[in-house]
């Protein structure tokens, strides 16, 4: 007898012996149970989830003659030539090769007669968008009103091909992709049924590539089968896929943990010699890192299907939560845009030398070299504003800039800090110290918009305009007086009163200013000779809003 290939041989031949798709199985079984059938039903899904199987199944469950059930005999003539795929009332239809209209009239045309030998006439048509709109059409009628004793059961991968008007006369079931541990778990429930030798992870690997289809699961299953002569391992599993050894992967990881960037390329160069395809490589990370982040989370909740827990665990403890999440965002990133390198292995260096320079330092500067020498003397590539300040200062030299006070909170944070005083403007001269205090954004607009009422050696007394009320904040006028107190050296008492102010703000100052710069630098255009030629002689015109004083 010929060998009958697995996707075949196993698949299911009832409800109870279907994998998964309960949402699908649990209406129909009580749609048979209870006598509510209705005349068409969509099944929809990617390939190889069972919605073909389940069309046949419900086919045979319609027709066996133990009578209309969920759970159909499968002895009787009607169940055993339905599974042989030779029931005369069974009309199976490839919509993909009868496209044309003339081809449904034609199959349309036997409607109307009853089954020749059983309870229903069922016509199930797999790819049902294949139809033309012509072919759709001429299904319209008879899917409105069909006989009582026909039913029909549509298939498609790809349902928004198909007309409303179709839509709307089908229950619609959408069947979800499989997940993988109940795919490689079947996978083993029919190893051990054919007497097969498998190790879990090679399972767990077909099942992974299988991509959520149990046909698909099953046909790798019978090349792997073939490919390792009757036994079933890891090793040829992901020689035969093309995949990457996780070994390597663990490598990459443990160091990227040391911030060991010479033995990162070596990886990367061992990783070359076997011309993988660095986007998978990328995909292994992205899933051991997002492994490693359940372990750092919830430890009992990592699975041991690949027979590396351990690897895991110890991975979990080397990294810290962040640097797993920062490195499984860059390699997500780098993955989609691997394609736009102008080299694969490069764009697959870079990922990997990103992390290691965004990765934040956790206190002071850490190596990334190849050997002990150069990680004694070598300072990590982090960004300057994830470490601390004394690790900058001793990592970037910086040139000399005029000595400034620390604020108390510096002082107490970084010791090594030199302090040395400001030059302090008179007192009095409110828009010097505004200069003096070098303050940025919403702090400067506050002080910009206040004048001075009072100044003497403990307090800062302020005026707010009135116009600019909503600076007045605790958190604005805190760091206003921490300002001050860094100014003077002590600690000076700031008020502040919103009221308006006999003189000018240095807000309303400069805005005066600068409209005095404008009307002059106007009135240079509208006096230069050069300028009136051109308006008498071509009729120009100056464009005021464009005017700009010099600098």
């Amino acid at each position: 007898m010929s060998y009958q290939v697995l996707a075949r041989k196993w698949r299911p031949r009832s409800f109870h012996t279907l994998v998964g798709q309960e949402h699908v199985l649990r209406a129909l079984v009580n749609a048979l149970d209870n006598d509510r059938l209705h005349h068409a039903y969509l099944f929809t899904g990617t390939r190889g989830v069972g919605k073909t199987t389940i069309a046949r199944i419900f086919a045979k469950s319609l027709n066996c003659e133990q009578g209309v059930s969920s759970n159909p005999c499968g002895v009787c003539s009607a169940c055993t030539e339905i599974d042989e795929g030779r029931f005369v009332d069974l009309i199976e239809v490839d919509a993909a090769s009868r496209t044309k209209v003339d081809e449904t009239r034609e199959l349309l045309e036997n409607v109307q007669y009853a089954p020749t030998r059983g309870r229903y006439k069922v016509y199930l048509i797999d790819e049902v968008h294949m139809f033309s709109n012509h072919s759709f059409n001429a299904l319209l009628k008879t899917l409105e009103e069909p006989p009582p004793h026909v039913k029909f059961l549509l298939a498609t991968t790809d349902p928004q091909k198909l007309p409303v008007t179709i839509l709307s006369r089908c229950l619609q079931f959408n069947l979800k992709r499989l997940p993988l541990p109940l795919i490689s778990g079947y996978l083993v429930d029919v190893l051990q049924r054919e007497n097969i030798e498998a190790e879990l992870p090679a399972l767990t690997e077909l099942a992974r590539a299988a991509d959520g289809s149990m046909r698909d699961a099953l046909s790798l299953l019978d090349q792997a089968i073939a490919f390792g002569g009757g036994v079933v391992h890891e090793s040829e599993v992901r020689a035969m896929l093309g995949s990457i050894e996780r070994g390597q992967i663990y490598a990459m990881l443990r160091a990227l943990a040391r911030q060991d960037g010479a033995e990162l390329l070596a990886q990367v160069a061992l990783l070359a010699e076997q011309a993988p395809d660095f986007t998978n490589v990328l995909a292994e990370l992205l899933s051991l890192l997002q492994r490693i982040a359940v372990a750092q989370a919830v430890p009992d909740a990592i699975d041991d299907s690949f027979g590396d827990r351990d690897t895991v665990l110890e991975l979990a403890q080397a990294l810290s939560p962040e640097d797993v999440q920062l490195y499984y965002q860059i390699a997500l990133i780098g993955r989609r845009d691997l394609p736009l390198s102008p080299d694969a292995r490069g764009g697959l260096e870079m990922v990997l030398l990103r992390m290691l320079a965004f990765r934040p330092d956790s206190g002071a500067a850490q190596p990334v070299s190849g050997g002990a020498a150069a990680r004694a003397s070598t300072p990590a590539p982090t960004t300057p504003s994830a470490r601390p300040a004394a690790a900058v200062k001793a990592a970037i030299p910086t040139p000399a800039k005029p000595a400034v006070a620390a604020t108390p909170a510096e002082r107490a944070a970084d010791p090594v800090v030199a302090v040395a005083p400001r030059a302090t403007p008179p007192s009095g001269d409110w828009p010097a110290l505004i200069d003096a205090l070098q303050l940025r954004g919403m702090v400067r607009q506050l002080a910009e918009n206040c004048t001075l009422a009072e100044q003497t050696d403990a307090l800062v007394h302020l005026r707010l305009d009135p116009a600019h009320g909503h600076l007045h904040s605790s958190a604005l006028e805190k760091k206003l007086s921490e300002a001050l107190n860094a100014q003077f050296g002590r600690d000076m008492k700031l008020r502040i009163d919103v009221e308006a102010a006999g003189e000018e703000t240095p807000a309303q100052h400069q805005a005066r200013l600068a409209r005095e710069r404008q009307q002059a630098a106007e009135r240079s255009i509208a006096e230069d000779d050069n300028i009136r030629n051109l308006e008498e002689t071509f009729g120009a015109q100056v464009q005021r809003d464009t005017v700009r004083p010099v600098d």
